[in-house]
């Protein structure tokens, strides 16, 4: 009656531990709309960070993205100024001059100044000055082209910047997703391993069981509980990474939506194309940087050409400021100024080929890109393709790694297996629930990648 009583108790209790070791792959759901998850790596009930929130969360942080911000913004000065360049400067110069009067003149003769170049010993001078460039060489022009460009190839940096921003925190937000989920599952595994001991011991203690299935379901316990202590570190590290993007405090809890429900759909990997690798805006920064390199060999080319400046002067310059001798000497001065290179040791040469250079520096630069983007296309496409493939797998391998555990613990129970075989189906088991998820992972990844190769 006795015996009859145990070997219920027993029954009970295996039927517990492999519901509890199927309890973690039992909560993944099939793919869906991905609901908030409560998940916390420093305490409990915290809300979990939607990867669009992390995204807008870390656009707002210091970053490269908001250095590119800035650049556009020096860039759309220096256009400014290349504009300012075509208009004519207004100028107010004031000024005073003392001359000594000059020794040894006759007795009776005006005093002068010392100085023949000076026009008298104290000289006042108010002038509104207009003065400019008259872009005869094209000079301006090419100056203005060329920051028009540069702003473009800046707008273009800063989306490169934002997309490559935001690569960083996909990759960071699915590797706190990761390293969660092999915590849960981890302590999910303890959990089992834990009950299976315990029963063990309770085996043992019927006398149905020899005390070397003890020690072997006790050295289980202590892996697990090894596997645990590791993913809990991982997470904390995985979630530091995601606060310093974020901007979040080092002892604010974070969490991420589950990994769980980012599986893939249907062929989605597939709608992207080769084709779509041109729309990435590396392309236009590159050819925008090409034009403005090309406007460079126009400046230098305009160094060697005539140069006109023109400076017209209004106001008066007068020995005194009483009224009928500064009305006297008011007026009007007009000067146009051209200037003719004739030699300067081949100085504005080696500036022109020095610009053709460039050019062919960025033509190369591009075409170096053309080759590493499309690699990069389609090595995330191969990726993703492969990564969904064993998703599919892992997800086979998981129940056949379930009925196998569930089969091993009935062999166990009724005397026709050894207790290895239960632990070697746990660590089966085990080792199947990770490759699911780092297959997920690497899925998202992948997808990340792809889509920036297509410039979305």
């Amino acid at each position: 009656m006795q015996d009859r009583a145990t070997a219920k108790f027993v029954f009970a209790a295996l039927t517990a531990l492999l519901c509890c070791a199927n309890w973690s792959y039992t909560q993944t759901p099939s793919p869906s709309p991905s609901p908030q998850t409560s998940i916390n790596p420093t305490g409990p009930d915290v809300n979990a960070l939607t990867l669009d929130e992390a995204l807008h969360l870390a656009n707002a942080q210091a970053s490269t993205y908001q250095s590119a911000i800035l650049n556009e913004r020096i860039a759309s000065e220096d256009v400014r100024q290349a504009q300012a360049a075509f208009l004519p400067k207004v100028s107010a110069p004031l000024s005073y001059i003392y001359t000594s009067p000059a020794l040894g003149l006759p007795p009776g003769e005006p005093r002068a100044p010392s100085f023949i170049a000076n026009n008298a010993i104290s000289e006042y001078e108010g002038l509104v000055n207009v003065s400019g460039d008259v872009d005869v060489a094209g000079k301006l022009r090419a100056t203005l082209a060329k920051n028009r460009a540069l702003l473009a190839a800046a707008h273009a940096g800063t989306e490169v910047a934002k997309r490559a921003l935001a690569q960083a925190v996909i990759e960071t937000y699915y590797s706190l997703a990761l390293a969660i989920a092999q915590r849960r599952a981890a302590e999910g595994n303890l959990a089992a391993a834990e009950e299976f001991e315990r029963i063990t011991a309770l085996l043992l203690g019927a006398g149905e069981v020899a005390p070397v299935d003890l020690t072997r379901a006790q050295l289980q316990t202590i892996q697990r509980r090894d596997e645990l202590e590791r993913t809990r570190v991982n997470e904390e590290v995985a979630a530091g990474s995601l606060r310093v993007l974020v901007g979040y405090d080092f002892t604010r809890p974070i969490g991420t939506n589950d990994l769980a429900l980012a599986l893939p759909t249907d062929s989605e990997y597939q709608q992207f194309k080769p084709d779509d690798v041109a729309r990435r805006p590396e392309f236009t920064q590159l050819e925008q940087q090409l034009r403005a390199a090309r406007q460079e060999i126009k400046i230098a080319r305009a160094d060697r050409l005539p140069a006109l400046t023109y400076s017209v002067n209004g106001g008066f310059d007068t020995d005194s400021l009483k009224g009928p001798r500064l009305k006297e000497h008011s007026g009007v001065s007009a000067a146009v100024s051209l200037t003719i290179p004739v030699f300067d040791w081949g100085a504005t040469r080696s500036k022109e080929r020095q610009a053709n250079l460039r050019v062919q520096v960025a033509e190369n630069e591009r075409a170096i890109a053309v080759k590493g983007f499309t690699q990069q296309f389609y090595a995330a496409r191969a990726q993703a393709a492969n990564a969904a493939a064993r998703i599919a797998l892992a997800r086979e391998g998981v129940t056949k790694a379930q009925d196998n555990l569930s089969a091993s613990i009935a062999r166990y129970r009724a005397g026709e297996a050894q207790i290895v075989e239960v632990t070697d189906a746990q660590t089966t088991l085990v080792a199947q629930r990770s490759a699911l998820y780092q297959a997920i992972f690497d899925y998202q990844i992948a997808l990340a990648r792809l889509k920036q190769a297509t410039g979305q």
